[in-house]
């Protein structure tokens, strides 16, 4: 088969495509014939060893994908060659190949139905975001009716995934989006407040419209010296969930500004999801999703020759989702 290998942690620059052992089988594993893979910043993070996972080389990077079942190894009882399935968030490209090949063996415990309706393209990203989004939104508790949560990156895959299943639980949503154009799709998808974080007036606005409340939880996809800033909008109590660090480093910061509100920071972590969590959140996910008939966004699709260019366009922050079409179409 075809697969992008990559040889040393030294980023997805260095990634190759070239021919690679088919994938057998193990006991409770299945191998899919993939037709579309998702791109994720963690891909980028593991490629430059800024990730706990440190596989074997060469190793092939790609988290989420869908494709058609076309081996089944010993004790495989619940899945059949020729039926279509997804990839949840597993062993799957981290410490195991992944999905940026034409073929991959997952255990069975680590599949989904493709849901009804959906786009092979959509179902193909949603896995990891979504999961992503539902583990920041849940991990402080639920929140008060009408609570206010606030998204940083929020036209990014987790952005977006965490807009619309805030929006299906009843919360209201402040999504922080430099583009114009990004922030009227976000409203479009339920954020009732849209902000451009680069003026530094943007924390009154929010103030502002909120008052007399504040924000009662922050997702955090940037890091950077946006955190401090986002810190600050937070009322009593409240809390931030950290996904990502896409703006780099964060500055050193007041930690006074933590005491007297008794602000709480944690971490947002899939991969310590046991496989049984990873399947009950995703059936929550899908259920928060047919509240709203929402779906993933799909910023743009790659054919499988130009996987660079589609991480290009991932750094370069897309509109939702960027995909991998692994399987020509005929």
């Amino acid at each position: 088969m075809k697969a992008w290998l990559l040889d040393e942690f030294d980023g997805v620059g260095s990634l190759r495509l070239a021919e690679h052992p088919d994938p057998q089988p193990q006991a409770g594993e299945v191998v899919l014939q993939l037709h579309f893979a998702g791109l994720n910043p963690a891909d980028r993070y593991l490629a430059e060893q800024q990730y706990p996972a440190k596989p074997m080389l060469p190793h092939i990077l790609g988290r989420d994908g869908l494709g058609t079942v076309v081996e089944v190894g010993p004790s495989v009882t619940r899945v059949a060659v020729g039926d279509r399935r997804i990839i949840l968030r597993g062993d799957v490209g981290v410490w195991r190949p992944g999905t940026f090949a034409e073929r991959v063996a997952v255990p069975v415990e680590s599949l989904a139905e493709v849901p009804a309706g959906w786009e092979e393209s959509e179902a193909a990203g949603a896995a990891l975001v979504y999961l992503t989004a539902l583990q920041a939104l849940t991990m402080w508790g639920p929140l008060p009716v009408g609570g206010v949560v606030l998204v940083t990156g929020a036209s990014g895959g987790v952005g977006v995934a965490t807009v619309q299943l805030a929006t299906a639980m009843g919360l209201t949503v402040v999504a922080l989006s430099r583009s114009e154009e990004k922030r009227e799709r976000l409203r479009q998808l339920g954020a009732s407040l849209c902000l451009d974080a680069t003026p530094s007036g943007w924390r009154r606005e929010v103030k502002k419209a909120l008052a007399p409340r504040r924000v009662d939880l922050a997702i955090d996809n940037l890091g950077g010296i946006l955190l401090s800033e986002v810190i600050d909008t937070l009322g009593d109590g409240g809390k931030v969930s950290l996904v990502g660090r896409l703006a780099g480093p964060v500055p050193s910061f007041n930690t006074a500004t933590l005491f007297f509100r008794r602000i709480r920071l944690g971490g947002v972590s899939v991969g310590a999801n046991t496989l049984a969590e990873s399947q009950a959140g995703w059936q929550q996910v899908l259920t928060l999703l047919g509240r709203t008939s929402a779906r993933p966004v799909i910023d743009r699709v790659f054919p499988f020759p130009r996987l660079l260019e589609a991480f290009a366009h991932l750094g370069a922050g897309p509109m939702g989702k960027v995909v991998l079409q692994v399987r020509a179409t005929t």
